[in-house]
């Protein structure tokens, strides 16, 4: 009997990582270094908010190469890193009114989209 008739189950695929996973972890890791350079540089000042920054900049990160690794805290972290990314990028649009920002975020909410569905989650250990 052939393998590919529409009686068949289909054999269930676990593991592996996905073209869009990849994307997203390159994406974050650019986002995320451009962003912990320019809170060592002091761009977004030198108080509390550069420490704040560069914690969050390094915590996703982490979350990066465990979700890269196929880890359930890695998706976690990317998952809600997205969604804060586009949440944040909201709120810089709403004062400045760049475009940029507005443009980013949909993007952002697109990967947090992709991330929450159910064959990406079956892929995780």
């Amino acid at each position: 009997m052939n393998s590919d008739s529409p009686g068949s189950p289909k054999p269930v695929v676990t593991g592996g990582i996905l073209p869009g996973m990849a994307a997203i972890s390159m994406f974050l890791l650019l986002v995320t270094m451009l962003n912990a350079f320019a809170a060592l540089r002091g761009v977004f000042g030198t108080g509390p908010a550069k420490y704040g920054i560069f914690a969050v900049c390094s915590l996703l990160v982490i979350g990066v190469f465990g979700f890269l690794r196929l880890r359930r805290w890695g998706w976690a972290l990317v998952t809600a890193g997205c969604l804060v990314m586009a949440l944040g990028d909201i709120y810089y649009y709403g004062h400045s009114r760049v475009a940029f920002f507005i443009v980013r975020s949909l993007l952002e909410l697109c990967f947090f989209l992709y991330l929450v569905r159910p064959q990406i989650r079956e892929r995780l250990r």
